[in-house]
């Protein structure tokens, strides 16, 4: 029998040659020999800088492990809060290892890998001025940084409250939020334990003191990327996986926070 192609055939030849081939970022990664990773470098135990200005955390060290096991160089974007989805979009960075709470609303946006880290939220405030509890909070001046889980946690109950004499103010760095608790221009805010345990045993800020927990869902974090990039994201959920089956993430709470990992299982959803 003779091949006879129809015009059909023809459609499709014509279609795949005209059609630009995907490009898929885990092959562009490796090809270019670097992972660039979006962290925060003013949270930490998560990422700071050292002494020498060089990042350090266990946000910085989870990149340096993701990128030896891609056989690729790493390189840390430096990454307030707010810009850790632009930085992506934009293209400044392949990866988001920054503490990004994996919400519905933002998941409209980007890609998240399984959960690598989950934080209970404290209140931090001041030495004498009457704050014992959240409920305290009530009728308080308080503040956070500006698109974060406890910010807008907060922000909601705030206005909730409706005392005409509480308010909540919105930073743009975790430095500017302790630097107005420390001056007075806010009263309180919350943080997780990890950041308020390391920002009062740091000594930085006078009279910090870490309150009592706040009344917030545990804040289950994820690694980031475009939501396009299935074969990424599958990456970086087993990346994840087997940075717990290992040991290595326990290792690495164990360096940077002390104490047990917390449990990143959910009933009847993670195991």
């Amino acid at each position: 029998m003779i091949f006879r192609p129809g015009p059909l055939f023809a459609l499709l030849v014509t279609l795949a040659i005209a059609l630009p081939a995907q490009a898929d970022k885990l092959d562009d990664i490796i090809a270019s020999g670097k992972l660039r990773c979006a962290v925060v470098l003013d949270f930490p135990p998560m990422g700071s800088r050292d002494e020498k200005n060089t990042p350090i955390g266990y946000d910085v060290d989870t990149c340096n492990d993701l990128a030896a096991a891609l056989g690729v160089k790493p390189e840390i974007v430096e990454t307030p809060f707010p810009d850790r989805i632009p930085a992506l979009i934009s293209g400044r960075a392949d990866v988001g290892v920054a503490s990004t709470s994996d919400t519905l609303k933002r998941a409209q946006t980007i890609g998240f890998s399984i959960p690598y880290f989950a934080f209970k939220m404290v209140v931090l405030t001041k030495k004498g001025i009457g704050i014992d509890s959240y409920a305290s909070l009530k009728g308080r001046k308080t503040g956070s940084v500006t698109g974060t889980f406890e910010a807008i946690a907060l922000e909601k109950d705030v206005k909730k409250w409706n005392d005409p004499k509480g308010s909540f103010r919105a930073y743009q760095t975790q430095a500017d939020v302790f630097l107005a608790l420390a001056q007075g221009q806010i009263e309180a805010t919350v943080v997780t334990s990890t950041v308020a345990a390391a920002t009062v045993k740091s000594g930085k800020f006078k009279d910090l003191v870490v309150g009592k927990d706040a009344p917030y869902d545990i804040d289950y974090v994820s690694l980031i990327a475009l939501r396009q990039e299935y074969g990424l994201l599958n990456y970086l959920n087993l990346f994840v996986h087997l940075q717990t089956r290992t040991g290595r993430a326990q290792e690495l709470y164990q360096k940077w926070v002390g104490g047990t990992i917390p449990d990143l299982t959910v009933k009847g959803i993670y195991r």
